[in-house]
Protein backbone atom coordinates (compact mmCIF):
# COMPACT_ATOMS: atom_id res chain seq x y z
CA UNK A 1 0.00 0.00 0.00
CA UNK A 2 1.30 3.40 -1.08
CA UNK A 3 -0.50 5.57 0.68
CA UNK A 4 -3.10 4.81 3.41
CA UNK A 5 -7.40 6.43 1.88
CA UNK A 6 -8.99 7.91 4.75
CA UNK A 7 -12.71 8.31 5.22
CA UNK A 8 -13.62 10.91 7.04
CA UNK A 9 -16.76 10.93 8.52
CA UNK A 10 -17.76 13.56 9.98
CA UNK A 11 -16.79 16.90 7.90
CA UNK A 12 -17.04 18.97 10.94
CA UNK A 13 -14.61 21.24 12.93
CA UNK A 14 -12.37 18.08 13.56
CA UNK A 15 -12.93 16.41 10.31
CA UNK A 16 -12.71 19.24 8.87
CA UNK A 17 -9.20 19.97 9.97
CA UNK A 18 -8.12 16.59 9.31
CA UNK A 19 -9.01 16.91 5.75
CA UNK A 20 -7.14 20.14 5.62
CA UNK A 21 -4.15 18.27 6.82
CA UNK A 22 -4.25 15.78 4.56
CA UNK A 23 -5.35 17.58 1.57
CA UNK A 24 -1.82 19.84 2.26
CA UNK A 25 0.10 16.64 1.99
CA UNK A 26 1.01 17.13 5.86
CA UNK A 27 0.84 13.56 7.08
CA UNK A 28 2.84 10.72 5.51
CA UNK A 29 1.14 7.72 3.56
CA UNK A 30 -1.85 9.16 4.12
CA UNK A 31 -4.25 11.33 1.68
CA UNK A 32 -8.20 11.41 1.71
CA UNK A 33 -10.06 8.68 0.15
CA UNK A 34 -13.51 9.86 0.57
CA UNK A 35 -15.58 11.90 2.66
CA UNK A 36 -19.23 11.23 4.90
CA UNK A 37 -21.37 13.87 6.35
CA UNK A 38 -25.48 13.70 6.63
CA UNK A 39 -25.50 17.74 6.72
CA UNK A 40 -26.43 18.39 2.75
CA UNK A 41 -24.72 21.75 3.47
CA UNK A 42 -21.67 19.47 4.07
CA UNK A 43 -21.23 18.39 0.73
CA UNK A 44 -21.73 21.28 -1.30
CA UNK A 45 -18.35 22.86 1.22
CA UNK A 46 -16.98 19.23 0.22
CA UNK A 47 -17.07 20.20 -3.22
CA UNK A 48 -16.01 23.20 -3.44
CA UNK A 49 -12.89 22.32 -1.07
CA UNK A 50 -12.31 18.67 -2.08
CA UNK A 51 -13.88 18.77 -5.92
CA UNK A 52 -12.10 15.54 -7.24
CA UNK A 53 -13.10 13.71 -3.40
CA UNK A 54 -16.05 10.90 -3.54
CA UNK A 55 -18.99 12.56 -1.37
CA UNK A 56 -21.00 10.11 0.63
CA UNK A 57 -24.24 11.39 2.79
CA UNK A 58 -24.15 7.25 4.43
CA UNK A 59 -20.93 6.03 5.74
CA UNK A 60 -22.10 2.51 4.82
CA UNK A 61 -22.01 3.28 1.19
CA UNK A 62 -18.45 4.85 2.13
CA UNK A 63 -16.96 1.70 3.39
CA UNK A 64 -18.58 -0.40 0.67
CA UNK A 65 -17.23 2.06 -2.07
CA UNK A 66 -13.73 0.68 -1.62
CA UNK A 67 -12.25 3.88 -1.69
CA UNK A 68 -10.80 4.23 1.96
CA UNK A 69 -8.61 1.33 3.40
CA UNK A 70 -9.38 3.24 6.70
CA UNK A 71 -11.68 5.91 8.36
CA UNK A 72 -11.85 8.33 11.45
CA UNK A 73 -14.66 8.57 13.34
CA UNK A 74 -15.34 12.81 13.68
CA UNK A 75 -18.82 12.46 14.53
CA UNK A 76 -21.17 12.63 18.26
CA UNK A 77 -19.46 10.38 20.97
CA UNK A 78 -22.15 7.58 21.12
CA UNK A 79 -21.52 6.37 17.70
CA UNK A 80 -17.94 6.11 18.10
CA UNK A 81 -17.98 2.61 19.07
CA UNK A 82 -20.97 1.78 16.36
CA UNK A 83 -18.96 2.97 13.22
CA UNK A 84 -16.04 1.50 14.73
CA UNK A 85 -17.21 -2.20 14.54
CA UNK A 86 -19.05 -1.82 11.51
CA UNK A 87 -15.93 -0.57 9.91
CA UNK A 88 -13.69 -3.21 11.45
CA UNK A 89 -16.45 -5.49 10.08
CA UNK A 90 -15.87 -4.59 6.34
CA UNK A 91 -12.05 -4.85 6.77
CA UNK A 92 -11.38 -1.30 6.91
CA UNK A 93 -8.72 0.36 9.48
CA UNK A 94 -10.75 2.24 12.07
CA UNK A 95 -9.43 5.40 14.05
CA UNK A 96 -12.09 6.97 16.74
CA UNK A 97 -12.15 10.17 18.19
CA UNK A 98 -11.74 10.80 22.03
CA UNK A 99 -13.84 9.70 24.05
CA UNK A 100 -13.78 5.83 22.99
CA UNK A 101 -17.75 6.38 23.53
CA UNK A 102 -19.50 7.13 26.65
CA UNK A 103 -19.70 4.66 28.47
CA UNK A 104 -17.91 1.67 29.34
CA UNK A 105 -20.49 -1.09 28.13
CA UNK A 106 -20.29 -0.10 24.72
CA UNK A 107 -16.87 0.41 24.29
CA UNK A 108 -16.02 -3.04 26.05
CA UNK A 109 -18.19 -4.39 23.03
CA UNK A 110 -16.04 -1.97 20.30
CA UNK A 111 -12.47 -3.60 22.20
CA UNK A 112 -14.07 -7.28 22.16
CA UNK A 113 -14.82 -6.81 18.42
CA UNK A 114 -11.37 -5.32 17.97
CA UNK A 115 -9.58 -7.92 19.50
CA UNK A 116 -11.06 -10.33 16.89
CA UNK A 117 -9.69 -8.56 13.85
CA UNK A 118 -5.89 -8.53 15.27
CA UNK A 119 -5.11 -7.83 11.06
CA UNK A 120 -6.85 -4.54 11.38
CA UNK A 121 -5.21 -1.28 12.86
CA UNK A 122 -7.35 0.21 15.49
CA UNK A 123 -6.18 3.40 17.26
CA UNK A 124 -7.79 6.21 18.61
CA UNK A 125 -7.34 10.24 18.74
CA UNK A 126 -5.58 10.54 21.79
CA UNK A 127 -2.92 13.36 20.07
CA UNK A 128 -1.47 14.46 23.50
CA UNK A 129 0.23 11.21 23.81
CA UNK A 130 2.32 12.39 20.86
CA UNK A 131 3.12 15.46 22.99
CA UNK A 132 6.78 15.43 23.70
CA UNK A 133 6.25 16.91 27.21
CA UNK A 134 4.08 14.15 28.29
CA UNK A 135 6.08 11.55 26.80
CA UNK A 136 9.08 12.47 29.08
CA UNK A 137 6.76 13.22 32.10
CA UNK A 138 6.06 9.25 31.24
CA UNK A 139 9.45 8.24 31.00
CA UNK A 140 10.55 9.57 34.40
CA UNK A 141 7.50 7.84 35.79
CA UNK A 142 8.17 4.67 34.62
CA UNK A 143 11.90 5.43 34.85
CA UNK A 144 11.59 5.37 39.17
CA UNK A 145 13.22 9.30 38.38
CA UNK A 146 10.62 10.46 41.81
CA UNK A 147 10.25 7.22 43.11
CA UNK A 148 7.06 5.42 44.48
CA UNK A 149 3.85 8.35 43.44
CA UNK A 150 2.09 9.57 46.95
CA UNK A 151 -0.24 12.22 45.16
CA UNK A 152 -1.40 13.34 42.11
CA UNK A 153 -2.63 17.26 41.06
CA UNK A 154 -4.09 18.14 38.28
CA UNK A 155 -6.08 21.60 37.86
CA UNK A 156 -7.14 21.93 34.06
CA UNK A 157 -9.36 24.73 33.84
CA UNK A 158 -8.31 26.34 30.57
CA UNK A 159 -11.48 24.51 28.49
CA UNK A 160 -13.42 27.91 28.46
CA UNK A 161 -16.60 28.02 26.66
CA UNK A 162 -19.13 30.66 26.47
CA UNK A 163 -22.69 29.69 25.94
CA UNK A 164 -22.38 30.85 22.23
CA UNK A 165 -20.76 28.01 22.11
CA UNK A 166 -22.81 25.37 23.65
CA UNK A 167 -26.05 27.05 21.85
CA UNK A 168 -23.97 26.52 18.39
CA UNK A 169 -25.35 22.88 18.06
CA UNK A 170 -28.24 20.91 19.63
CA UNK A 171 -26.59 18.35 19.98
CA UNK A 172 -23.45 20.18 22.55
CA UNK A 173 -24.14 19.74 26.22
CA UNK A 174 -26.36 16.84 26.34
CA UNK A 175 -27.15 13.89 28.16
CA UNK A 176 -28.37 11.89 24.98
CA UNK A 177 -26.25 12.85 22.65
CA UNK A 178 -23.33 14.22 23.67
CA UNK A 179 -23.07 11.93 27.06
CA UNK A 180 -21.59 14.70 28.90
CA UNK A 181 -20.08 17.78 28.82
CA UNK A 182 -16.45 19.22 29.90
CA UNK A 183 -15.61 15.05 31.34
CA UNK A 184 -16.09 13.56 27.44
CA UNK A 185 -15.40 16.81 25.37
CA UNK A 186 -12.89 18.87 26.54
CA UNK A 187 -10.83 16.51 28.92
CA UNK A 188 -10.99 13.23 27.82
CA UNK A 189 -6.95 13.84 27.21
CA UNK A 190 -5.88 14.49 30.62
CA UNK A 191 -8.20 11.55 31.87
CA UNK A 192 -6.04 9.52 29.45
CA UNK A 193 -2.73 11.34 30.24
CA UNK A 194 -3.48 10.69 34.09
CA UNK A 195 -3.94 7.13 34.07
CA UNK A 196 -1.37 6.39 31.23
CA UNK A 197 1.23 7.94 33.28
CA UNK A 198 -0.05 7.50 37.12
CA UNK A 199 -2.14 4.73 36.85
CA UNK A 200 -5.64 4.00 37.15
CA UNK A 201 -7.24 4.84 40.56
CA UNK A 202 -9.28 2.12 42.43
CA UNK A 203 -11.91 4.37 44.01
CA UNK A 204 -13.29 8.13 42.84
CA UNK A 205 -15.55 10.07 45.20
CA UNK A 206 -16.52 13.96 43.72
CA UNK A 207 -18.32 16.60 43.37
CA UNK A 208 -19.91 17.75 40.29
CA UNK A 209 -22.07 20.76 39.13
CA UNK A 210 -24.47 20.65 36.39
CA UNK A 211 -25.53 23.65 34.76
CA UNK A 212 -23.10 25.47 37.55
CA UNK A 213 -22.41 27.99 35.02
CA UNK A 214 -23.94 27.91 31.90
CA UNK A 215 -27.64 27.05 30.62
CA UNK A 216 -26.90 23.13 30.03
CA UNK A 217 -27.80 20.10 31.36
CA UNK A 218 -24.28 18.14 31.75
CA UNK A 219 -21.06 19.56 33.87
CA UNK A 220 -19.13 22.21 33.80
CA UNK A 221 -17.13 22.05 37.33
CA UNK A 222 -15.39 18.90 38.28
CA UNK A 223 -13.87 18.24 41.55
CA UNK A 224 -12.76 14.20 42.21
CA UNK A 225 -10.95 13.46 44.63
CA UNK A 226 -8.93 9.67 43.40
CA UNK A 227 -7.88 6.87 45.46
CA UNK A 228 -4.98 4.49 44.37
CA UNK A 229 -5.75 2.20 46.86
CA UNK A 230 -2.08 1.67 47.93
CA UNK A 231 -1.98 5.23 50.01
CA UNK A 232 -1.51 7.11 46.96
CA UNK A 233 -4.11 9.81 46.49
CA UNK A 234 -4.88 12.80 43.95
CA UNK A 235 -6.97 15.51 43.22
CA UNK A 236 -8.14 16.06 39.37
CA UNK A 237 -10.13 19.46 38.73
CA UNK A 238 -12.12 20.69 35.62
CA UNK A 239 -14.50 22.78 34.26
CA UNK A 240 -15.23 25.52 31.23
CA UNK A 241 -16.48 28.77 32.97
CA UNK A 242 -12.59 30.00 34.13
CA UNK A 243 -12.05 32.52 31.16
CA UNK A 244 -8.67 33.15 33.12
CA UNK A 245 -7.67 29.37 33.39
CA UNK A 246 -5.01 27.30 35.09
CA UNK A 247 -3.22 24.16 33.26
CA UNK A 248 -1.01 22.93 36.33
CA UNK A 249 -0.26 19.13 36.57
CA UNK A 250 1.61 17.86 39.88
CA UNK A 251 3.35 14.25 40.63
CA UNK A 252 5.10 13.77 44.11
CA UNK A 253 7.00 10.97 44.59
CA UNK A 254 9.00 9.68 47.77
CA UNK A 255 12.29 10.92 46.24
CA UNK A 256 10.94 13.76 44.07
CA UNK A 257 8.16 15.92 42.82
CA UNK A 258 7.28 16.43 38.50
CA UNK A 259 5.52 19.90 38.31
CA UNK A 260 4.18 20.85 34.52
CA UNK A 261 2.81 24.29 33.92
CA UNK A 262 1.14 25.10 31.22
CA UNK A 263 1.84 21.96 29.13
CA UNK A 264 4.66 23.38 28.29
CA UNK A 265 7.40 23.58 31.28
CA UNK A 266 8.33 20.48 33.55
CA UNK A 267 10.21 21.24 36.50
CA UNK A 268 11.60 18.29 38.11
CA UNK A 269 13.26 17.94 41.59
CA UNK A 270 15.04 15.23 43.08
CA UNK A 271 15.72 14.41 45.96
CA UNK A 272 19.39 13.36 47.10
CA UNK A 273 17.96 11.02 49.54
CA UNK A 274 14.05 8.87 49.81
CA UNK A 275 11.94 11.34 51.44
CA UNK A 276 11.29 9.08 54.44
CA UNK A 277 15.45 8.67 54.81
CA UNK A 278 15.53 12.67 55.05
CA UNK A 279 13.08 12.42 57.76
CA UNK A 280 14.71 9.99 59.86
CA UNK A 281 18.39 12.02 59.70
CA UNK A 282 16.91 15.33 59.83
CA UNK A 283 16.33 17.47 63.39
CA UNK A 284 14.26 20.86 63.85
CA UNK A 285 17.14 22.56 63.32
CA UNK A 286 18.20 21.16 60.26
CA UNK A 287 14.29 22.03 59.35
CA UNK A 288 14.86 25.46 60.29
CA UNK A 289 17.62 26.14 58.29
CA UNK A 290 15.41 25.11 55.07
CA UNK A 291 12.46 27.57 56.19
CA UNK A 292 14.35 30.65 56.90
CA UNK A 293 15.99 30.05 53.29
CA UNK A 294 19.04 28.21 53.47
CA UNK A 295 20.92 26.61 50.82
CA UNK A 296 19.03 23.29 50.00
CA UNK A 297 21.14 22.14 46.76
CA UNK A 298 22.08 19.52 49.88
CA UNK A 299 17.97 18.22 49.82
CA UNK A 300 17.00 18.18 46.03
CA UNK A 301 18.21 19.43 42.50
CA UNK A 302 16.31 20.96 40.08
CA UNK A 303 16.15 20.67 36.27
CA UNK A 304 13.47 22.90 34.18
CA UNK A 305 12.91 21.59 30.34
CA UNK A 306 10.94 23.69 28.19
CA UNK A 307 8.44 22.43 25.21
CA UNK A 308 7.08 23.91 21.97
CA UNK A 309 3.85 22.90 21.00
CA UNK A 310 2.98 23.64 17.53
CA UNK A 311 -0.68 23.70 16.83
CA UNK A 312 -1.43 20.94 14.91
CA UNK A 313 1.24 18.80 15.26
CA UNK A 314 -0.09 16.79 17.57
CA UNK A 315 -3.25 15.54 15.34
CA UNK A 316 -0.58 15.32 12.28
CA UNK A 317 1.46 12.90 14.29
CA UNK A 318 -1.49 10.98 15.75
CA UNK A 319 -2.69 10.18 11.72
CA UNK A 320 1.17 9.75 10.79
CA UNK A 321 1.48 6.76 13.46
CA UNK A 322 -2.11 5.03 12.50
CA UNK A 323 -0.96 5.38 9.03
CA UNK A 324 2.81 3.74 9.39
CA UNK A 325 1.17 1.38 11.74
CA UNK A 326 -1.11 0.13 8.71
CA UNK A 327 2.13 0.81 5.54
CA UNK A 328 4.82 -0.54 7.90
CA UNK A 329 3.81 -2.44 11.07
CA UNK A 330 4.72 0.75 13.64
CA UNK A 331 3.58 0.16 17.24
CA UNK A 332 0.41 2.82 17.85
CA UNK A 333 1.28 5.55 20.54
CA UNK A 334 -2.68 5.33 21.18
CA UNK A 335 -3.94 1.72 20.68
CA UNK A 336 -7.42 1.85 20.01
CA UNK A 337 -8.26 -0.17 23.47
CA UNK A 338 -6.83 2.34 25.48
CA UNK A 339 -9.39 4.61 24.99
CA UNK A 340 -11.82 2.37 27.96
CA UNK A 341 -9.45 4.12 30.44
CA UNK A 342 -10.76 7.58 30.09
CA UNK A 343 -14.49 6.55 29.77
CA UNK A 344 -14.33 4.35 33.06
CA UNK A 345 -12.80 7.58 34.90
CA UNK A 346 -15.40 9.88 33.47
CA UNK A 347 -17.84 7.46 34.02
CA UNK A 348 -16.58 6.52 37.70
CA UNK A 349 -16.93 10.46 38.35
CA UNK A 350 -20.40 11.04 37.10
CA UNK A 351 -21.23 7.73 38.97
CA UNK A 352 -20.11 9.27 42.59
CA UNK A 353 -21.26 12.03 41.79
CA UNK A 354 -25.36 10.96 41.10
CA UNK A 355 -24.81 8.82 43.94
CA UNK A 356 -23.45 10.77 46.23
CA UNK A 357 -20.20 8.26 47.54
CA UNK A 358 -17.38 7.09 46.79
CA UNK A 359 -17.30 4.49 43.72
CA UNK A 360 -14.89 1.67 43.30
CA UNK A 361 -13.52 0.84 39.79
CA UNK A 362 -14.33 -1.16 38.24
CA UNK A 363 -17.96 0.07 39.20
CA UNK A 364 -21.27 -1.69 38.11
CA UNK A 365 -21.56 -0.70 34.23
CA UNK A 366 -25.78 -1.51 34.32
CA UNK A 367 -25.97 0.88 37.10
CA UNK A 368 -24.23 3.42 35.19
CA UNK A 369 -25.90 2.90 32.12
CA UNK A 370 -29.40 3.19 33.98
CA UNK A 371 -28.51 6.47 35.79
CA UNK A 372 -27.37 7.62 32.62
CA UNK A 373 -30.76 6.73 31.00
CA UNK A 374 -32.88 8.50 33.52
CA UNK A 375 -31.02 11.58 32.55
CA UNK A 376 -31.85 11.11 29.27
CA UNK A 377 -35.11 10.89 29.66
CA UNK A 378 -34.87 13.61 31.83
CA UNK A 379 -33.92 15.77 29.18
CA UNK A 380 -36.62 14.92 27.00
CA UNK A 381 -39.03 15.32 28.97
CA UNK A 382 -37.54 18.82 29.33
CA UNK A 383 -37.69 19.41 26.02
CA UNK A 384 -41.04 17.95 25.15
CA UNK A 385 -42.41 20.61 27.55
CA UNK A 386 -40.34 23.54 26.76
Amino acid sequence: MKAVRLGIIGLGAQGGLYAGFLAEGKVKNMVIGAICDIDSAKKELAADKYPDIPFYDNYIDMLESGNVDAVVTCVPHYLHPEIGMETLKREIHALVEKPAGVYTKQVKELNEYAAKKPELTFGIMFNQRTNPLYQKVKELIDNGEIGQIRRTNWMITTWWRPQGYYDSSAWRATWGEEGGGVLVNQAPHQLDLLQWICGMPKKVYSNVKYGYQRNIAVEDEVTAVLDYGNGATGVFITCTHDIIGTDRFEILGDKGKIVVDDSKKVTIRRLSKPESELSDSMNMQDVMKIFMGGNQSDIYSEEVLEFESVWGAQHTAVLENFAAAIVEGTPLLAPGSDGIHGVTLANAIHLSSWLDKEVEIPFDEELYLEELNKRIDEEKNTLVTS
